[in-house]
């Protein structure tokens, strides 16, 4: 909201400083810097309210080293990330921006699965929380939304080196001078490059970046490129099923991952930070090109948001850090998993994900490892065997006596590295 009323004063009256709204990075950084003050000076006030509610942690006892002093701590502190994320958005960002609009929707969404379930565990004493089936349900909900927008909505387009540019083009005037109109009325857009003069068009396309393929390009619609010529008309049900199998992993692995003191969500600031850049550089049609990635119009305005979330997870670990005063519950936990998906989709870097998010995958894999094997074995021997002590994997660490905050500490060094390598494979062809 000030990016227009800022816009307006810089246009109307010349107001001093009012231009800087223009900037990106300008906005990114007051974003993160207003999420850091909500989620540090009222995460202590939230904490106390939580605490004369009584809405503290029911710890099942699984025998690991200080678990039992977690017992009663606050819960559903993700309340403060979700106020650190959504309120320097609304005011920074543009939020008739489409990108804008389907992230707030993710973490509205995906943060009210996440307080029903804390809401039934803490307020009707069930301990099991939301069914499993019904988190789903809400996960493929948000999934089809953004799936169906991606695929439908107007203003989501890449842009693309046209091949065979029209014989006849057609200046219209008001048009800026790098961009042309067609015989067809589509709008080009002049490039110049070391190599010569291309054209390019903002077009529909289920492309997405992936290193290490022809292009650092691979269309969705390809997969079912052995059905024949008319394969491009089922691009909308594989990319479906994608985004599906993308929003409820990473959500649930997150949610997986928040099992011990800042271990989440010093994981999230570490992806957050890296799809900021991330989103900055698909956004930038310059170093786009530079890159060999897809240009994204107008998402550039991600960053925005990408600054407020990781704010928000920073500002958060202040009290969520060994030991912990609070914790985000499922609140904060899947709201975060949907954030990442969703954002990393909308950047169409969503197949980097197993890399970046690499902490999650691991995580889910230890639990569906461990699950696996034991019922097996179970049925093969008639006896279940475990592969780790406990799982998630971070408890399996714990069973063999590593502290909270050490094994926190190298995850995070992990997932440093995995976002490094991440921002290395835009390079790799």
């Amino acid at each position: 909201m000030l990016y227009y009323f800022f816009n307006y004063l810089d246009k109307q009256f010349d107001f001093p400083g009012a231009g800087l709204f223009q900037f990106i990075s300008f906005r990114a950084g007051m974003a993160m810097i207003l999420s850091l003050i909500i989620t540090t000076v009222y995460g202590s006030r939230l904490i106390e309210f939580l605490r004369n509610k009584q809405v503290g942690e029911t710890v099942r006892n699984l025998g690991l080293e200080g678990q039992n002093q977690k017992q009663g701590t606050p819960t559903m502190g993700g309340l403060i990330i979700i106020a650190g994320i959504l309120i320097p958005t609304l005011l920074f960002a543009r939020i008739t921006n489409i990108y804008i609009v389907l992230m707030i929707v993710t973490t509205v969404w995906m943060g009210a699965i996440g307080f029903l379930d804390d809401y039934i565990k803490v307020f009707k004493k069930n301990k099991e929380g939301l069914a499993g089936r019904f988190k789903i349900v809400g996960q493929v909900g948000l999934a089809l939304i953004v799936g169906c927008t991606m695929f439908f909505h107007p203003d989501i387009l890449v842009r693309q080196i046209v091949k065979e540019v029209p014989a006849k083009v057609v200046n219209k005037s008001g048009v800026a001078k790098a961009e042309i109109i067609d015989q067809n009325g589509d709008k080009l857009f002049k490039i110049q490059k070391s190599t010569g003069v291309y054209y390019a068009k903002d077009v529909k396309s289920t492309k997405t970046n992936i290193p290490f393929y022809k292009n650092n390009e691979f269309d969705y619609a390809k997969v079912l490129k052995f059905l024949g010529d008319d394969y491009q008309k089922y691009a909308f049900a594989i990319f479906l099923i994608f985004v599906i199998v993308i929003v409820t992993a990473v959500s649930n692995g997150a949610n997986i991952t928040d099992g011990i003191d800042g271990l989440a969500t010093g994981t999230s600031a570490i992806i957050g930070i890296t799809l900021a850049l991330l989103a900055y550089v698909s956004g930038n049609t310059i170093i786009a090109d530079y890159l060999k990635i897809l240009y994204i119009p107008n998402s550039s305005e991600l960053v925005i948001f990408a600054a407020a979330f990781v704010g928000a997870c920073i500002g958060f670990l202040w009290y969520n850090a060994y030991p912990a005063q609070v914790f985000m519950g499922d609140t904060g936990s899947l709201t975060i998993g949907g954030i990442i998906a969703v954002l990393a989709i909308m950047i169409r870097k969503e197949l980097l994900i197993p890399i970046l998010c690499g902490v999650f995958l691991i995580e889910n894999l230890s639990v569906i490892l461990q699950v696996s094997w034991f019922k097996y074995t179970k049925k093969k021997f008639g006896e279940g065997r475990r592969i780790f002590l406990m799982s998630p994997l971070h408890h399996h660490f714990q069973k063999k006596g590593y502290h909270e905050s050490k094994i926190v500490s190298r995850f995070w060094i992990i997932g440093i590295l995995l976002a490094i390598i991440t921002i290395v494979t835009l390079k790799l062809r």
